[in-house]
């Protein structure tokens, strides 16, 4: 009897938060999240073959040590997980209108996950030898909390992964406001982009990255046209690519320069909270792909785990609420 395959080993690295919910000097409802976090979390739901490990930094503070718990709780490991002395995680609050949509209120400058590379080179746990995952996959937010020697460690990271026959997932999701300017979220996400085998956009954020960027020559600063977005983006030579549209179906390729998939969303008939759609359709598409299903296939599972994460509050729903997504009723 031959035995089990090994499973396969992701990282995820980036920022979780403290999250409040709700109204200013209202009602507010505790929780976490983070865009990379919601990601890991959904990833080892929806992928339990896997192991599923997030790297980031945390405080030795008790708040920090009931992130690590609740991780833990939800099956991901701590591995890669850096404590240092004196931190705090950084906080968050979402304001959600009626529609659906939010706003956010950040306090986050200090927080303990932008120093994980204050280290001498190759001495954090995600640089180990030999490389302590198979895929790593990161965020716009993963590059912005970074200053740039942490950005450049990073990078180093993905190519030694390529090279060892790892891959790396970029999801572009663009804060503007994280930037220091537009010239440097360009030359990042670019750098960012040549060392991806796959890249998950969202179109929008990849507008205002071009607009403000003036990748395209948009001049104002402002966003771009969807079409000429599009256009740019179809040109990336990442081989997998997945354009994320908002309600517009999903569009995936695999190959530089082949044709478009179309993949339809799923229809809801309220919109709670739109708190990571996008974080949860990446684990979907990621659970369906490392299963080895295409990428049409995978796209749709990814919308349909993001529509169920839309009808419920916050960026992490209960097991309970997915439970037949994942098989279990």
């Amino acid at each position: 009897m031959r035995p089990p395959a090994p499973a396969r080993r992701i990282a995820l690295f980036g920022e979780c938060m403290l999250e409040l919910t709700g109204q200013a000097f209202g009602s507010l409802r505790q929780g976490f999240g983070g865009d990379t976090l919601n990601t890991a979390l959904y990833l080892a739901r929806c992928a339990p073959q896997c192991s599923v490990q997030y790297a980031t930094a945390l405080g030795d503070d008790p708040l920090s040590d009931g992130l690590a718990a609740r991780w833990a709780a939800e099956g991901l490991g701590l591995d890669l997980l850096r404590r240092l002395p004196g931190r705090l995680p950084g906080l968050y609050m979402i304001e959600v209108d009626a529609g659906g949509e939010r706003r956010f209120h950040y306090w986050r400058d200090q927080a303990a996950a932008r120093s994980y590379f204050d280290t001498p080179p190759g001495a954090t746990p995600l640089e180990a030898e030999p490389l302590p995952c198979d895929l790593l996959y990161l965020s716009g937010i993963s590059l912005a909390i970074l200053p740039p020697a942490g950005r450049s460690r990073l990078y180093a990271l993905m190519e030694r992964l390529r090279a060892a026959g790892g891959q790396v997932v970029f999801d572009n999701n663009h804060r503007p406001r994280l930037w220091p300017d537009p010239a440097e979220a360009r030359a990042a996400y670019e750098a960012a982009f040549a060392r991806a085998d796959t890249v998950l956009l969202t179109l929008d954020d990849h507008q205002a990255w071009l607009g403000r960027g003036q990748v395209l020559g948009a001049g104002d600063g402002q966003p771009v046209a969807a079409e000429a977005a599009l256009a740019h983006a179809a040109a990336l030579a990442a081989p997998e690519l997945v354009v994320k549209r908002g309600g517009e179906a999903t569009l995936c390729r695999l190959g530089a320069g082949q044709p478009w998939h179309s993949v339809p969303t799923e229809a809801v008939a309220q919109v709670i909270d739109t708190t990571a759609a996008g974080d949860s359709f990446a684990a979907g598409y990621l659970a369906r792909r490392l299963a080895g299903a295409a990428v049409a296939e995978a796209a749709a599972f990814g919308n349909r785990l993001a529509a169920r994460v839309i009808q419920h509050p916050g960026a992490v729903i209960p097991r309970e609420a997915m439970a037949d997504l994942l098989g279990e009723r």
